[in-house]
């Protein structure tokens, strides 16, 4: 395995094979496999494009040869930036194709995070769009490709800035399928050797890389299509990011072509776009979250659009509301489906036939017989079922270390390998109830949110003493991120000035607070520990009372 990555224990390995989990083909062998089954039927459709099974598989052939042709080999790292698209989906195949190893970044992260995780990763290679709405991705690579003698090449899908290469001249480059074929057919990747690398919810600093293998990330897929109901009929609609691992293979688009449906690139959760294509495109399955429902539900459009075909509306990121669930039965005609999970491995559906306690409340069951749940206490003690205690898990898909993170991983993982997830939960039987965070984390509608990355640069600012982030709930998000600060003597801070400031460290807009209260000082225990609970009431009862026509305080 890839230097600095975790192997399974052998004997694990051994009895995942024995027992068929692993299948011994790679991401672009599975998608191969259906396309010899159904080479013509549509495979993926984003605005006017209607591509076949055989034509992601020519394509993405092609655009592996220009890789390689581009200096691109096995196990390079290749940080990849594109917004939802048949780019993204191109190179995404082409790059696992050739054994290389895609970083999934996010359109959303900025200069630190990118420059992180070209430091972690060793990348040698960035993946973009020229621009999005104000912002100009090739500036941000040209900047980050100056501090790395090691990042050689940067793909753009667009008009490449100087030094930069054209993706979609190279996608759209001549070349013929068997040619191809022959430039490929030497390359022998190993389906257990990293397939994508995938990122932490950044519960420290910032984010650390995931290594899935070809053969956890195939399973991955599988399992979770298979929960999902998926099969040759399926529809299913993307909204949120391809490159986070909820869309791409829990079940997502991997999912979705592993069972030959097809896939739908929504432009946007807008409800006039999302239910006008589910109309067109007789769309079976849609993948969202709490925001995107909560706005579906309240809006008149779906009344004007004929959503017979639409089976399922999956839920990830964060619990879905009981009543939200109960109102996607009664107001769009469709079952809710709970998906509760990780990007480091184990995921967690409601079944379709789930009893009604399960369906409305619980965060579901692992997709996997072999997947390995316990509730442990801080001591690692295990818990009995309905006690409330840390989530832990291991199992065939599930990783048994962070890419070089020694540190990281004696504190993620225990001694006989099993995932400290960091949630609060209380099981029943095989089923999970979410209840809640171990770590310090902010979940603003599925996006997370490190306390800590955000409050050290609130930090620097040099009107700020101290500084603590805490969640405050939120109708439509869940939580978001409140400040709470004390300014140095003689000094006021407004909002709008905390805001332009923390801009300026190029972070993920997701990421900024979105209230300041300052304080004079922190609740503290007689250790001298924020007491962060005593702040989120505070700031519960404050939103409340400014609801109700309360006086702000």
């Amino acid at each position: 395995m890839l230097e600095g990555c975790v192997p399974w224990p052998a004997e694990q390995a051994a009895r995942y094979r024995a027992r068929g989990w692993w299948e011994g083909i790679t991401i672009a062998q599975m998608l191969a496999r259906r396309a010899d089954l159904h080479p013509e039927k549509t495979a993926l459709v984003c605005a006017e494009q209607r591509l076949s099974y055989r034509n992601l598989v020519e394509t993405s052939d092609r655009l592996a040869c220009r890789f390689l042709q581009a200096g691109i080999a096995a196990f390079d790292r290749v940080v990849v930036q594109l917004p939802n698209g048949p780019e993204f989906v191109h190179a995404y195949f082409a790059l696992t194709r050739i054994g290389a190893i895609p970083v999934m970044a996010l359109r959303a992260h900025r200069h630190t995070e990118v420059r992180h995780f070209v430091r972690a990763s060793g990348a040698t290679a960035y993946v973009i769009p020229d621009r999005i709405g104000a912002f100009d991705y090739r500036e941000m690579a040209a900047e980050i490709q100056s501090e790395f003698r090691g990042l050689r090449s940067v793909f753009v899908a667009g008009e490449p800035a100087r030094g930069q290469r054209d993706l979609r001249e190279m996608i759209a480059a001549p070349m013929s399928a068997e040619t191809a074929r022959v430039a490929l057919s030497a390359l022998g990747t190993d389906p257990s050797e990293v397939a994508t690398m995938l990122l932490s919810g950044g519960t420290t600093s910032l984010s650390k890389l995931i290594p899935r293998t070809h053969d956890d990330y195939v399973l991955n897929a599988r399992l979770c299509g298979r929960a999902a109901g998926f099969d040759e009929n399926t529809v299913f609609m993307a909204i949120l990011p391809l490159g986070h691992n909820y869309n791409l293979a829990s079940p997502g688009m991997l999912g979705t072509f592993y069972y030959g449906g097809r896939v739908v690139l929504a432009p946007s959760g807008d409800p006039a776009a999302v239910f006008s294509l589910v109309e067109r495109e007789r769309v079976t399955t849609i993948a969202a979250v709490v925001p995107l429902i909560s706005n579906w539900l309240n809006s008149p459009v779906p009344d004007g659009h004929d959503l017979s075909s639409l089976k399922v509306i999956q839920n990830g990121g964060a619990r879905l509301a009981p009543e939200l669930r109960s109102q996607l039965r009664t107001r769009l005609g469709c079952m809710p489906q709970e998906i509760y999970g990780t990007a480091e491995g184990l995921i967690n559906i409601v079944p379709l036939d789930a009893p009604e306690e399960y369906l409305l409340h619980s965060s579901g069951m692992p997709v996997c017989e072999d997947d390995e749940i316990k509730v442990i206490d801080d001591a690692g003690n295990e818990l009995p079922d309905g006690s409330l205690g840390e989530l832990a898990t291991r199992g065939p898909y599930t990783i048994h270390g962070y890419y070089h993170a020694p540190d990281k991983n004696a504190e993620a993982f225990t001694p006989d390998g099993f995932y400290r997830m960091g949630d609060i939960v209380r099981k029943d039987g095989r089923y999970i109830y979410t209840e809640g965070r171990r770590k310090d984390l902010i979940n603003r509608g599925g996006e997370k949110i490190s306390c800590e990355e955000v409050e050290n640069l609130i930090f620097s600012h040099p009107k700020v003493k101290a500084v603590t982030l805490v969640a405050m709930p939120d109708p439509v998000f869940g939580e978001k991120a409140c400040a709470f600060v004390i300014a140095k003597p003689g000094q006021s801070l407004e909002f709008a000035e905390l805001i332009g400031f923390l801009r300026q460290q190029n972070i993920a807009s997701f990421k900024l607070p979105e209230r300041l209260e300052l304080v004079s000082e922190f609740p503290v225990s007689p250790v001298g520990k924020i007491l962060k609970r005593q702040l989120r009431e505070r700031i519960a009862e404050k939103l409340e009372n400014e609801k109700t026509g309360g006086a702000r305080v």
